[in-house]
């Protein structure tokens, strides 16, 4: 009996994660992040600034700091944020938006995702989401029990297919996810796209979830709320944060906007998902909401730049680039490189050129679809973008 104990203590632990999150491993954006650490590379893989977002945002948070704001915050978050989200708001939904019933703040939108799909799904039921998609998507359907059924956007011009969402709907159809802009496409949903996506969600009694944290960085046409649109207002849970706009993405600020028999969903999770986030953080939002459209058209213009550097030389590595309308993302076909897969191309190029992509399989219900596709991040310093450009 001692020489059994010995074999099992010797054994290999087997691993604990639950059946819902065991098919997942461990995310893309950080295995590609530590493969660019070890190979020095530019990481223009994973979607996060290298330059600070505005002096105000820092000074706002060490003033909250210093005045003793420190503790937790309400459940749904400071009512100033509230406010200032609501005011933000109602000039895309053209309807007044009351932050006390309609805004709950979240750690993040990955968060308000999670808190979103969780507080809404029961066993059983469905979600339609367009992929490439953001990859807590599947995972937070997983952990409703929910199954998340996919409709591809295809390249050049990755249109919204509303024939084939009607298509997938049955039933079992609780949700429609949107993402607009859309990561990693940069496809942004015309009037035309959201109307007909409308039409599906009202006439299948469907609940609509859209996250727009990219909804500040369009750089052609025009960002339009589906909570806006004819009939969706009482139906569609609208996600935003601070992280992308304000280039301060680990401060994970996020909020949902909703009415308030959608918000009671969202606030059911939330409160046992994080309760409340960060308190100075909260502060410092207020004042980055307060920084006005001057503010905006700066940070457009600026992506359109770096957007533009970068292009070109995707081009002449060899790449076939599909510019983004917006986000700061740009898909490209890498196939005629001959790499294989996107895996073993973006392995290939931060081993030999020093530059980190993303290969977007773990974006797709069958890694297949989007093998012959990579994505860059573009939301770097101009001196970066050059460099990288220098090396490809």
């Amino acid at each position: 009996m001692a020489g059994t104990v010995s074999d099992m203590s010797a054994s290999r632990p087997v691993s604990q994660v639950c059946h819902a999150l065991s098919p997942f491993g461990t995310t893309i954006f950080s295995e590609m992040t530590t493969l660019a650490r070890a190979h020095d590379a530019i990481n223009l893989g994973q979607g996060f600034p290298d330059f600070d977002g505005p002096d105000i945002l820092h000074e706002a948070v060490t003033t909250a700091i210093r005045d003793g704001h420190n503790q937790y915050a309400p459940l749904a978050g400071l009512p100033a944020l509230q406010e200032a989200a609501a005011r933000d708001a109602s000039e895309y939904l053209g309807r007044t938006v009351d932050g006390a019933a309609e805004v709950t703040v979240t750690s993040g939108c990955t968060e308000a995702i999670a808190a979103a799909l969780l507080g809404l799904l029961n066993p059983g039921d469905e979600v339609l989401a367009f992929e490439p998609f953001y990859d807590s998507y599947p995972a937070c359907c997983a952990l409703a029990g929910a199954r998340l059924k996919t409709i591809t956007l295809r390249p050049p011009a990755f249109e919204f297919d509303a024939a084939a969402l009607e298509a997938a709907v049955t039933p079992d159809t609780r949700v429609v996810l949107l993402n607009t802009p859309h990561n990693p496409t940069g496809r942004v949903a015309t009037a035309a796209e959201l109307d007909a996506i409308a039409r599906i969600c009202i006439a299948h009694d469907l609940i609509a979830i859209t996250d727009e944290v990219y909804d500040r960085i369009v750089l052609e046409g025009e960002h339009l709320c589906l909570a806006a649109r004819e009939g969706m207002a009482d139906r569609t849970i609208t996600l935003r944060s601070l992280g992308k706009t304000f280039s301060v993405t680990g401060w994970k600020i996020g909020w949902a906007i909703a009415p308030p028999h959608l918000t009671a969903a969202v606030r059911a999770a939330h409160q046992f998902l994080t309760y409340a986030v960060s308190t100075p953080m909260q502060h410092a939002a207020v004042a980055a909401l307060g920084l006005g459209s001057a503010f905006y058209d700066d940070l457009q213009d600026d992506y359109r730049r770096r957007r533009d550097c970068l292009l070109p030389a995707l081009e002449a590595s060899g790449l076939t680039p599909h510019p983004p309308q917006g986000t700061y993302f740009v898909m490209c076909d890498h196939s005629a490189l001959g790499h294989g897969d996107a895996d073993a191309y973006c392995r290939w190029l931060v081993k030999t050129r020093g530059v980190a992509a993303i290969p977007p399989g773990s974006f797709y219900a069958n890694p297949q679809t989007g093998a012959s596709l990579v994505r860059f991040a573009f939301c770097k310093r101009l001196e970066t973008l050059q460099e990288a450009v220098r090396r490809l």
